[in-house]
């Protein structure tokens, strides 16, 4: 039995019951975290000093694109509905190899830990077998936990986004999550949905009953521009075909044009939001759907997105969505000609949504999401005795508005390290990275792209 013991730090566990704690120690077992408190003891285990540091449940980000990473850098000036469509989804899918969706899986990989993320949903364009196979071998190598979703491939948009009636590939699908998936404690199976905005109802209904039959959670992409009113006009409604059938196990990604009545159905049935503010404000999106979903009841998970035009850095995500939320409830207050006299969105909760609320949306809450005994042990350890981080005077805020991924100075996911003293221990970090660069420039290249 392999015994760690995280000795001495500031723990924000995120556990309502637990809350913070100074000096005091996360015990961790095969794994698992067993206990958490202070002056444990554990005679036989590696201990880890985490004096001078905060310990947290590591970040999940709910939405990203991790096949992006090798193009990183040339969607920073792209809207939605035009570059982005035309260039990424109508070019540069259709181009990737299996070894493509590799190396832009490993190294978004890489980057999710490097910067305190443990978790993500990969939302995947797999245009063979080959391709989902080596974009899950990519998760595997690098150590992170995941669910990959296996969503329409890249090799034609016209057929897959415009009002497809083409449904996911069963086979392929089945084939990849027994080979590969389905024994795997890190992994699991996600189905990458387009929903009504982008299918007919028939399809939209029939790609959901196979996640369910797969008993995978159903990630969709909707509500985001102005596609679906553009398509539908008036009798745009949201969920539409699928509104039935609705339940914790879908995952809605965007939906900034959903109305309040859509979003309170969603939180009702228990559906999760990721909102990516980053990204859905530069490309057009709209605005985030965060406040909808906390006035419905329900808190919205944060996610990266597209990795072609952003950092994959959680912590951005973290404040751009708290300070845009604030902004609109700020200026709201002033319209009505009253000052603003106190915020309505804490850090303590884009926190929340980045940690717990990330893994309830990815159906992991029993897992992952604090630093709860029985809970696997997915740990960062932030330093604060560096300059731009001390003096702590609060934890949460330090994490969220003092620090960035420099600051990360150990991550841990089911109890194995796999960034100590600032540094990833992959050796693939390196072996690949000639590979990788030369995977980017290859696809920009037969892309025809000129970035100028």
């Amino acid at each position: 039995m392999s015994v760690t013991l995280i000795q001495n730090g500031t723990l924000v566990t995120m556990d309502p019951d637990l809350g913070e704690m100074g000096g005091a120690d996360v015990l961790i077992e095969d794994g698992k975290i067993v206990d958490v408190g202070r002056n444990l003891s554990a005679p036989d285990a590696e201990v880890i000093d985490a004096s001078n540091h905060i310990v947290l449940p590591g970040f999940v980000d709910s939405h990203i694109h991790m096949a992006q990473t090798q193009v990183r850098g040339i969607a920073g000036d792209w809207s939605l509905m035009g570059e982005y469509f035309e260039h990424m989804l109508g070019n540069i899918t259709g181009l990737y190899q299996p070894e493509d969706m590799y190396l832009g899986g490993l190294f978004g990989a890489f980057e999710k830990l490097y910067t305190g993320t443990t978790t993500a949903l990969d939302w995947s364009y797999p245009n063979s077998v080959e391709h989902a196979e080596r974009a899950v071998d990519a998760l595997q190598d690098a150590g992170l936990r995941a669910v990959y979703t296996w969503g329409p491939p890249g090799d034609d948009a016209a057929k897959w986004w415009y009002e497809s009636d083409v449904g996911l590939p069963e086979e392929q699908i089945r084939e990849v999550h027994d080979g590969k998936i389905r024994d795997d404690d890190l992994l699991s199976l996600g189905l990458g949905l387009r929903g009504p905005d982008f299918c007919v109802d028939e399809t939209a209904r029939s790609d959901m009953e196979l996640a369910r039959e797969l008993g995978a959670l159903a990630s969709i992409h909707m509500g985001a521009a102005l596609w679906p009113s553009s398509v539908y006009g008036e009798d745009y409604q949201g969920f539409g075909a699928i509104s039935d059938m609705l339940g914790p196990d879908v995952n809605v990604a965007h939906a900034n044009h959903f109305s309040q009545e859509d979003v309170q159905h969603a939180v009702d049935e228990g559906v999760s939001f990721s909102s990516t503010p980053e990204v859905e404000m530069q490309m057009g999106h709209g605005i985030p759907v965060t406040g909808k979903v906390l006035e419905a009841g329900g808190q919205p998970a944060w996610g990266v997105d597209v990795c072609s035009n952003i950092s994959g850095d959680m912590g951005s995500q973290m404040r751009i969505g708290l300070q845009v939320q604030r902004m609109f409830d700020n200026q709201r207050t002033l319209e009505g000609d009253e000052e603003v006299s106190e915020v309505t969105i804490t850090a303590r909760d884009t926190l929340e949504m980045a940690t717990m609320e990330g893994a309830r949306a990815l159906d992991m809450a029993d897992q992952i999401g604090s630093l709860t005994p029985g809970k696997r042990a997915d740990v960062v350890m932030l330093r604060t005795d560096d300059f731009m981080t001390a003096p702590s005077h609060s934890p949460i805020q330090t994490v969220v508005f003092q620090s960035d991924p420099s600051h990360i100075d150990t991550v841990l996911v089911d109890g194995e390290p796999v960034k100590r003293d600032g540094e990833l221990l992959n050796p693939a970090v390196e072996e690949e990275f000639d590979r990788f660069v030369a995977s980017g420039r290859r696809l920009i290249d037969e892309a025809g792209l000129d970035l100028d």
